[in-house]
């Protein structure tokens, strides 16, 4: 699987997180079949600003509910100004109330 095709493989799973909700690297790396490669569906985000139509990637956060992607947003609070914008608290760089926000495609899109 060539890198683009992870990456739109991503974006389509990403696209389908409601607003209000978020997602975690892990959790969508394991739902496409690629536990372990967290990493790389960081990447993905980080390149996700270029894509169309648009990509969500605020909403996919670590496994903790920490915004570890922040400063790939243009400035360092416009990730947490996005998820507030869509009715997700934050306070200090983390998802209040993260498991209850927490959205598991593999459970949400029943694989």
């Amino acid at each position: 699987m060539d890198k683009l095709s992870f990456y739109d493989q991503v974006y389509q799973v990403v696209r389908l997180i409601p607003k209000g909700r978020v997602s975690s690297y892990g959790a969508i790396a394991s739902y496409l079949g690629t536990r372990g490669s967290s990493r790389m569906v960081g990447y993905a985000m980080n390149a996700a600003h270029t894509t169309f139509p648009p990509v969500p990637a605020q909403r996919v956060v670590n496994r903790n509910g920490l915004l570890t992607g922040k400063f790939h947003f243009g400035s360092a609070d416009m990730m947490q100004q996005l998820l507030e914008n869509e009715g997700v608290k934050v306070n200090n760089d983390k998802i209040v109330d993260f498991k209850n926000l927490f959205w598991d495609p593999a459970i949400e899109l029943e694989l």
